[in-house]
C-alpha cells in the first residue's frame, strides 16, 4: 500500500476526530481544519484546556482527550515537543490513528504508537492532502 493509499484510506474510513489544540481565531490553521474536517461529515470536537466549554463552530471545546472518546483520530495542533505526550495519550485512550499537522514530527513517539497499533501520520495536513488526494465533498455514510 502506498503512502497516498494509507493516508486516502485513513481519512475515508475515519468517523470521530479530537482537534488537539483547536483554536476560537478564525486566523489560525486549527480553527479553519476544525471547520474543514465538520463540514465533510466528521464528528470532530475541538480539544483545548484554556477554551474549554466555548464552542468553536458550533461544537462545545473539551478541556482534554480523555472527554473526547471513543476516537477515531487524534488530530495534533501542538509543538513537537509537546506532541509526544498527546500521542501517547491517544494511543493509551484507544484512537486509531494519530495526525501531526505541519510541521509537527516526534518520530520517537511515532515509533510507539505504531508498535501499539496506531496508524501515525506526520508533518501532513488533512485538509491539504484531501484536496491533493481529490476526496469528495462529504464522507459516505
Amino acid at each position: 500500500m502506498t503512502e497516498d493509499d494509507r493516508i486516502r484510506d485513513l481519512l475515508l474510513t475515519t468517523r470521530r476526530i479530537a482537534v488537539v489544540g483547536a483554536s476560537n481565531r478564525p486566523e489560525r490553521a486549527s480553527h479553519g481544519v476544525l471547520g474543514f474536517l465538520l463540514a465533510r461529515g466528521y464528528d470532530a470536537v475541538p480539544v483545548n484546556p484554556t477554551l474549554a466549554g466555548q464552542d468553536i463552530h458550533g461544537r462545545k471545546v473539551l478541556p482534554g482527550l480523555d472527554q473526547a472518546g471513543p476516537l477515531d483520530m487524534v488530530d495534533v495542533f501542538r509543538r513537537s515537543a509537546e506532541a509526544g505526550a498527546v500521542m501517547d495519550e491517544a494511543v493509551r485512550l484507544g484512537a486509531k490513528s494519530v495526525w501531526l499537522q505541519l510541521g509537527v514530527v516526534d518520530e520517537a513517539a511515532a515509533a510507539r504508537a505504531r508498535e501499539a497499533g496506531v496508524a501515525v501520520v506526520m508533518d501532513r495536513c488533512p485538509v491539504i492532502e484531501w484536496r491533493r488526494l481529490g476526496l469528495p465533498d462529504q464522507l459516505a455514510h
